[in-house]
């Protein structure tokens, strides 16, 4: 049986931006969402282990440090990340941190409520990332329209 050990946020909030990130308090989360939204897809890049893995929403995974790089490139440069508040879970059998965060996700055309789960290897890489959009199914509807 796995183990997992809920861990308590820190009171602190990290500012991003002029919104607050409240629950969450590792530095790699916390740097993805900084590099995000200033357009430094390569450093985001640098952020996954050599073989983690980006899994946007209805695409396949994305792997490795070049093809994320890239990836984000072409497909994030009008996005900006709002992480609202998350959970840190230590999964004790894989010495590996769960990151669950809440938020919303806002381009020019579009704006949709996000989850995203990071995987956190004890190195502080980020092993998986899996993005899931939180929206209606005419909401969904209507970013699949936008996207063809």
């Amino acid at each position: 049986m796995q183990s997992v050990e809920k861990m308590t946020p820190k009171s602190e909030a990290f500012k991003l931006n002029d919104f607050q990130f409240e629950g969450i308090n590792e530095p790699v989360v916390v740097r993805y969402f900084e590099t995000m939204n200033s357009g430094s897809f390569m450093e985001t890049a640098r952020l996954f282990a050599p073989d983690g893995e980006l899994n946007p929403p209805f695409e396949e995974p994305v792997v490795g440090n070049e093809a994320i790089g890239r990836y984000l490139e072409a497909e994030a440069k009008s996005m900006k990340l709002y992480p609202q508040q998350g959970i840190v879970e230590k999964l004790e059998a894989e010495n590996i941190l769960k990151v669950s965060v809440s938020g919303r996700v806002e381009t020019p055309y579009f704006g949709v409520n996000i989850n995203w789960l990071f995987l956190l290897n004890e190195h502080q890489e980020i092993t998986s990332a899996t993005i899931k959009l939180v929206a209606s199914p005419q909401e969904l509807l209507n970013l699949r329209q936008f996207k063809s």
